[in-house]
């Protein structure tokens, strides 16, 4: 149980608590105090007191709270540390974005690596934001009016085990599939004119389980207000919905990349996870898909349910011989949302840090190198996502949406836009329905405040 004289700090504090304890923890008392631009936190963790003083100049009240609470996360982090005798791979950072926190750190004229020694983080770790910052040069910019596309096609084969989308077995919402792509066609060509797009994803859901009708619909729709030339992915997804006749679509509409994302070349944890294909699909998939020379992208995930580490070190090894230009190893994360999330209240996975370690190591020997990198409460391990790229090969759209430097436009359901204020430092955001229907009966409602929202803020 925690306690803190200061409240705004509460959420920040049970992070660091949930680094060490998933489910109960010891007493834990935190208590903050400041004194002009002292901040000292003192915590009592099962009796033994742990003090810290940490001196930072501040202006106004948002730089006030972000020391504060980088400061009190800190102190937690040290006191739980001593207590449980336990390093966490990423220290006291608790945010989904250490590259941000990178990018903050040089944008101030400062090199980012003394402030994540300070925190804890690991050489490793340190080594490995290195490499993403030089990894997108050249594609990390900050400009105001650019943007991206983003399209969400809510339809799958079947419902994935840990998947916390709001998509579910088409044959259960297939019968909305008409009625959603007009909505959509709707909202899409509303979209023109609200940003300069830099790059356009259609994902999902798995959006090449539509047949080639209605796909051509959604690319039509996109066709009419995305410039020529700029990169375009189409999460093409799971290797059962693969067709030669739906590549070939792509390609005529200008897609320069897709996703092929297996998860994993297991057999055995394919059919646990609830996928409806094979190892053998989706070395097919990638056969059928070196015909259109697209730029490919291709998902992983470490700590899958009952997978072992030498399942998982041979699914990054006959990744790594199919050779797509982007490898991301997700690491497993309990969501709100996910089958996997309603029968685990914790998450603990064997093998979890040499999962890990294993496909750094091999992705590094084969030529690839860490190019965006985000993290997610409840992840095994404390780990990360790290997404890998050959050189020159870098997927522009996930580096805009990692680190957050251009707007987001997207449609559909669930789709959350976004919008970034350079000079305030900030990020409104904006969503649409998660439901299918209601998203189809307030589309009108959808475009009029998506509107505003861009024009208008």
């Amino acid at each position: 149980m925690l306690t803190t004289n200061a409240d705004f700090l509460y959420g920040e504090l049970m992070d660091v608590v949930r680094l060490y304890f998933s489910e109960t923890s010891p007493d834990i008392s935190h208590f903050f105090l400041y004194d002009g631009y002292r901040f000292s936190n003192t915590v009592i963790v099962n009796g033994r007191e742990y003090s810290f003083t940490e001196e930072q100049t501040w202006r106004g009240e948002i730089e006030f709270k972000r020391y504060a609470r980088r400061f009190a996360k800190l102190a937690l982090y040290k006191a739980l540390r001593a207590e449980t005798g336990r390093s966490m791979p990423w220290g006291a950072l608790t945010g989904i974005r250490p590259t941000k926190l990178a990018y903050g750190e040089r944008e101030a004229g400062r090199d980012f690596i003394p402030l994540f020694e300070r925190f804890g983080v690991s050489r490793e770790n340190i080594a490995l934001v290195a490499d993403v910052l030089a990894a997108q040069e050249g594609i990390y910019a900050k400009r105001e009016g650019d943007a991206d596309l983003y399209i969400g096609i809510p339809f799958c084969p079947s419902k994935c085990h840990y998947c916390s989308f709001i998509t579910a077995d088409i044959a259960k919402t297939g019968r909305y599939i008409g009625d959603y792509l007009a909505a959509l066609e709707r909202e899409v060509a509303a979209c023109a004119g609200l940003g300069r797009f830099k790059s356009a994803y259609i994902g999902g859901g798995t959006p090449l389980v539509l047949e080639e009708g209605d796909l051509r619909r959604v690319l039509d729709a996109a066709a009419e207000i995305l410039p020529r030339g700029i990169e375009y992915t189409v999460e093409a997804g799971r290797p059962d919905v693969f067709t030669e006749g739906k590549l070939a679509l792509l390609k005529q509409y200008g897609v320069t990349r897709i996703c092929v994302n297996p998860q994993t070349f297991s057999d055995k944890t394919l059919e646990r996870i609830g996928r409806k294909h094979t190892a053998a699909d989706i070395c097919r998939a990638f056969e059928m898909a070196a015909k259109f020379d697209f730029d490919v992208n291709c998902d992983l995930i470490a700590g899958l349910t009952g997978e072992t580490l030498a399942e998982f070190q041979e699914s990054i090894d006959r990744a790594v011989a199919l050779a797509p230009d982007n490898i991301t190893v997700h690491s497993l994360c309990l969501k709100k949302g996910a089958k996997l999330k309603e029968e685990e209240s914790r998450l603990f996975v064997a093998d979890i840090e040499k999962m890990i370690a294993y496909a750094r190591e091999k992705l590094y020997a084969a030529g690839y190198r860490p190019y965006y990198m985000y993290r997610q409460k409840y992840m095994a391990g404390n780990s990360e996502n790290t997404g890998w790229t050959k050189p020159g090969k870098a997927c522009v759209y996930n580096i805009d949406v990692m680190e957050e430097i251009t707007d987001n436009i997207a449609c559909g359901a669930n789709a959350v836009s976004k919008r970034v204020f350079f000079a305030e430092g900030r990020i409104e955001r904006i969503g649409s329905p998660k439901d299918i229907p209601t998203y189809i009966q307030k589309i009108d409602e959808i475009i009029r405040e998506k509107g505003k929202f861009f024009s208008l803020i």
